[in-house]
């Protein structure tokens, strides 16, 4: 079957990079995906597919629908988000982005299609279907604490599904490769925000202020004993500051407060427990001995994105029969994020990378630059992928 599924998925291809390229030229941000939904309900009405639910989060953004099969059996999710991101696209292409600051640049116009694509495919076989599949089409993944994803499991876009995939277009891979790896994948994020609190003076009478830059000089040195000191070597942790702000421009004015931002990355849940309770501790500790009050705001963002094993080996399975042994590979450890993490809590599922990257096309540029482009050689493949997971784990509960 995932030879019929990999030549059906092909006689797409077309038809997957026209709607590719239409994304792309329209691209929406976050909660904002009504052209968007309504292009995907278009199509998924052309095949027949049953939608039972559009809008997500308060908004029209977001869309589930059902395909179901000519037998009895479970239900397998399959998900793809659909925002942009707040970018001025730098390519010249001709299906650029036609809505200015706005652009995608990470690929989620390619995910989009490549699961209408998986629509396409799995329409053609249905009747041969073991059981059901959910078309998930996610609203605001770039969305942080409002994340779509979040939402979609809140609102009940998961009951009754038995497990769940989902791709991700990656340019750090050459095209017709992907990336699979089990247990935890991408990292948890979390936020925090400081405000340290002294009193200001001149600076030529520290003596008579409670200087918070010492405080903020002791602290940016200290958070990272917490990860070389607390956390356990065989596990991964990560503490960095984006923003140290102290005063405005005179040079001899000791200022009344220093603002610290910074993340937190880690994958073990207990580690990311064991982080955030350290730095808030170190934080406390050094701000008393420095004499200065303080305020912290601590947000946990996104949870880690950690994959079945069972899941895994599956998605690990088609795609090694779509694109071969050889060009299927585990990949390393990744600390960005992903909301996808809120599905993978609620029910096992995995999420595989697709290589796009090809240098003679320019699609080797990173993620979330305003050049960002994607191989669209490769998205037959990825429909394919899609389709044969939902196939196989439907096949293996059967």
């Amino acid at each position: 079957m995932l030879k019929r599924i990999k030549e059906i998925a092909g006689l797409h291809g077309e038809e997957i990079t026209a709607l590719r390229r239409h994304f792309h030229m329209y691209p929406e941000l976050g909660w904002e995906e009504i052209g968007t939904t309504d292009k995907i309900a278009e199509v998924l009405g052309r095949l027949g597919c049953t939608i039972s639910r559009r809008g997500f989060g308060g908004t029209g953004s977001g869309l589930v629908a059902e395909i179901s099969g000519g037998r009895p059996g479970g239900c397998v999710g399959l998900r793809a988000d659909i925002d942009a991101l707040p970018l001025q696209e730098e390519n010249d292409a001709p299906y650029a982005s036609r809505n200015p600051g706005v652009m995608h640049a990470c690929g989620h116009d390619a995910h989009a299609a490549m699961l209408l694509g998986a629509a396409m495919v799995l329409s053609e076989i249905k009747d041969e279907i073991p059981g059901t599949v959910r078309l998930l089409f996610q609203p605001a993944e770039e969305s942080g604490l409002k994340s779509g994803a979040a939402a979609m499991v809140d609102e009940g876009a998961l009951d009754g599904v038995d497990s769940v995939g989902g791709i991700h277009v990656w340019s750090k891979a050459r095209t017709g490769t992907a990336l699979y790896r089990s247990g935890p994948v991408m990292a948890a994020a979390d936020g925090w925000y400081l405000v340290i609190k002294g009193r200001g003076g001149h600076g030529s009478t520290p003596e008579l202020t409670i200087d918070p830059t010492i405080t903020a000089a002791n602290l940016a040195l200290n958070l990272q004993a917490i990860v070389g000191r607390e956390v356990s070597a065989k596990e991964t942790a990560v503490i960095s500051i984006g923003v140290i702000k102290a005063g405005d421009s005179a040079f001899n004015i000791i200022p009344d407060t220093v603002t610290m931002n910074g993340t937190v990355r880690t994958f073990n849940p207990e580690v990311k427990r064991l982080v955030e309770a350290s730095l808030r501790r170190v934080i406390a500790g050094l701000c008393e001995a420095g004499r200065c009050d303080y305020e912290l705001d601590y947000r946990s963002f996104i949870p880690a994105t950690i994959n079945d094993h069972g899941a895994t080996m599956t998605g690990k399975a088609v795609c090694e029969e779509i694109l071969g042994p050889d060009n299927v590979t585990e990949t390393e450890l990744i600390m960005g994020s992903e909301d996808y993490s809120y599905f993978l809590d609620r029910v096992p599922g995995t999420y595989i990378f697709l290589g796009t990257a090809n240098p003679d096309k320019g699609s080797d540029t990173g993620h979330h630059h305003p050049k960002f482009d994607v191989d669209e050689d490769a998205l037959p493949a990825g429909a394919a992928i899609l389709a044969g997971f939902a196939w196989r784990r439907l096949v293996e509960g059967s």
